[in-house]
């Protein structure tokens, strides 16, 4: 099982951050994921997608790690887990997606935190992280995110890294079985504004 695991991970950059680090995920974290998802269902609820119903499996999760090695190697998107440097904890996942080169060089983050580790600053050293990798080593110019009006904690963290509320979009995304209104975050690399 070890020798699968190892040819079906998914390569890729570890990212440090103040007590996180972030790396993509492997065949091997499907345990740890699957029970913190679980675990974590009824809190996330309200700011993700439905779930499709076969979401915490292990082919499902495979399918996933497919996904993630194939947007990785296009440079389209950057998925990562998260874990607690303290402990070695998954604690959640993080992911740059639809980064766009040529005039745009931007890049829209997603996260989340399972509901045993909220309110503990992982997400915020999270996305300070990928933030600063973004700039730093992927060369973006621009970082995007969003989140439902009510997730005044996903609003917190974005403000602390220093991302600014550019707007609001009517019926963004769908979230939770039904179309939502999202805020609309942005951070650019012009040496101002980020949030140390």
């Amino acid at each position: 099982m070890a020798l699968l695991d190892w040819i079906n991970d998914v390569a890729g950059p570890v990212v440090k951050g103040e007590g996180v680090t972030l790396r993509p995920p492997r065949a091997s974290d499907h345990e740890a994921w699957a029970a913190l998802r679980q675990r974590s269902h009824a809190y996330l609820q309200p700011w993700e997608p439905t779930w499709p119903e076969d979401d915490l499996t292990r082919p499902a999760f495979r399918r996933r790690l497919s996904i993630y090695a194939r947007e990785m190697e296009a440079g389209n998107a950057w998925p990562f887990f998260i874990f607690a440097d303290v402990d070695q904890a998954l604690v959640g996942a993080i992911t740059l997606s639809n980064v766009r080169r040529g005039v745009a060089e931007s890049g829209t983050l997603g996260y989340w935190i399972g509901q045993p580790h909220a309110g503990r600053g992982h997400a915020t050293a999270a996305v300070r992280a990928m933030v600063a990798h973004a700039f730093d080593e992927l060369n973006l110019h621009r970082v995007e995110a969003a989140c439902v009006p009510t997730n005044r904690a996903s609003r917190r963290v974005l403000e602390k890294v220093g991302f600014a509320l550019e707007g609001q979009a009517r019926a963004y995304l769908k979230i939770n079985g039904a179309w939502a209104d999202h805020l609309l975050f942005g951070i650019v690399n012009d040496g101002v504004g980020r949030g140390g």
